[in-house]
């Protein structure tokens, strides 16, 4: 059973970057506009753009994982300090905790990587 949650968790996490990166490609202009809008300068985005692909896929297929779990759990904390920083807000309120609770399960592949552990 370990094998495949461990498995099961990288496609969980990996996904999420992976197709955020997509999805930042084919609303570029538009995402680059949110950007500006939150002081973050366009010209950033080709390297969001390659931190959560290529981040995303490392993850998913073991390549260096824990080097892409420690980056994208830093980017995923530079992102809720970034744009979900107004907690009078629900919604980016639970959005920073999300980030956050990313940024937690990425360090534990930091910690542990991708093989089965004992406690």
């Amino acid at each position: 059973m370990g094998k495949i949650n461990i498995a099961l968790s990288r496609i969980l996490v990996s996904q999420l970057f992976i197709i955020s990166g997509i999805f930042k490609i084919t609303g570029y202009i538009t995402t680059q506009t949110y950007m500006l809008h939150m002081g973050v300068p366009g010209f950033l985005l080709p390297f969001v753009i390659l931190t959560e692909i290529g981040g995303g896929l490392a993850l998913l297929l073991g390549y260096h994982e824990r080097i892409a779990a420690f980056l994208l759990a830093g980017f995923s904390v530079i992102a809720a300090l970034i744009f979900h920083h107004d907690f009078s807000n629900q919604m980016q309120l639970i959005n920073f905790m999300k980030n956050l609770a990313i940024a937690g399960g990425l360090l534990f592949i930091v910690e542990y990587g991708g093989k089965k552990t004992r406690y």
